[in-house]
C-alpha cells in the first residue's frame, strides 16, 4: 500500500487505495471494513483471521475466508475448543486454509481460552478498548494511518495475559478496524460515513 489518498474505483466512487485494487477487496471495503462487529463467535472468528493473516496478503485470506468458515465449524468458539488431534491433523492437510501449524495451534488454544468465559465476554473484553472516535481527525492518506496504538498495544497484552497468542498490537489494531472500534476509512472515501453501522453478528 502506498501513501496516497483516497483514489476513484471502476464506478468513480473514492474509496481507500487498498479497495480498488481488486473486486474482492472493493466488496469487503465497501461492505464490511470498519463496520461495527459483535458477538463472541464473530469476533473469533475475526481474532484468527487477522492472526492467519500475519506475514500474507489480506486478499489471500479474504479469498480463503469460506474454506476457513468449513474448516473451523463456523468459528464456533464451543466447537472449535473441541476440536482434537485429529482435526488439527486435519486442518494441516487442508489446502483451502493457510496450512500454519503454529497459527493453526494457536487458534484452537485461543478457543480453549474463550470457550471457558461467561457468554458475551470476549465482545465486553475486545469493545472495552475501543477508544474515543473524536480524538483523532479522519486520516486523509494511508500514510496517516497507524500500524497500531496504544489500545491496541493494551488489547494485545491484555488477550495476552489470558492466554491468547498471535495476537500482538499489529495484529490488535487490524481487529479493530475491521470491526470497527476505529473509523480508518479515508476523509475521502464514501463509505466511511457508514461505517460505524454494525453488522449482524453470525
Amino acid at each position: 500500500m502506498d501513501g496516497g489518498g483516497a483514489l476513484p474505483g471502476p464506478d468513480g466512487r473514492l474509496r481507500c487505495p487498498w479497495g480498488t485494487t481488486a473486486e474482492d477487496y472493493a466488496a469487503y471495503h465497501d461492505t464490511e471494513w470498519g463496520h461495527a462487529v459483535h458477538g463472541d463467535d464473530a469476533l473469533f472468528e475475526r481474532l484468527c483471521l487477522e492472526a492467519f493473516q500475519s506475514g500474507l496478503s489480506w486478499l489471500t485470506i479474504l479469498r480463503k475466508r469460506e474454506n476457513f468458515r468449513a474448516a473451523f465449524a463456523g468459528f464456533r468458539i464451543a466447537e472449535v475448543a473441541a476440536f482434537t488431534a485429529q482435526d488439527e491433523r486435519r486442518l494441516l492437510a487442508d489446502p483451502g486454509i493457510v496450512r500454519n501449524r503454529a497459527k493453526i495451534t494457536a487458534a484452537l488454544g485461543n478457543a480453549r481460552v474463550a470457550a471457558a468465559w461467561r457468554p458475551g465476554e470476549l465482545d465486553r473484553l475486545v469493545w472495552s478498548y475501543a477508544p474515543d472516535h473524536t480524538a483523532r481527525p479522519a486520516p486523509r492518506t494511508l500514510g496517516e494511518v497507524p500500524a497500531s496504538t496504544p489500545e491496541s498495544t493494551a488489547l494485545s497484552k491484555e488477550l495476552k495475559k489470558r492466554g491468547f497468542r498471535f495476537v500482538g498490537p499489529t495484529t490488535a489494531y487490524a481487529l479493530m478496524q475491521a470491526c470497527g472500534l476505529v473509523n480508518d476509512h479515508l476523509a475521502d472515501c464514501w463509505a466511511r460515513p457508514g461505517a460505524a453501522a454494525p453488522l449482524s453478528a453470525r
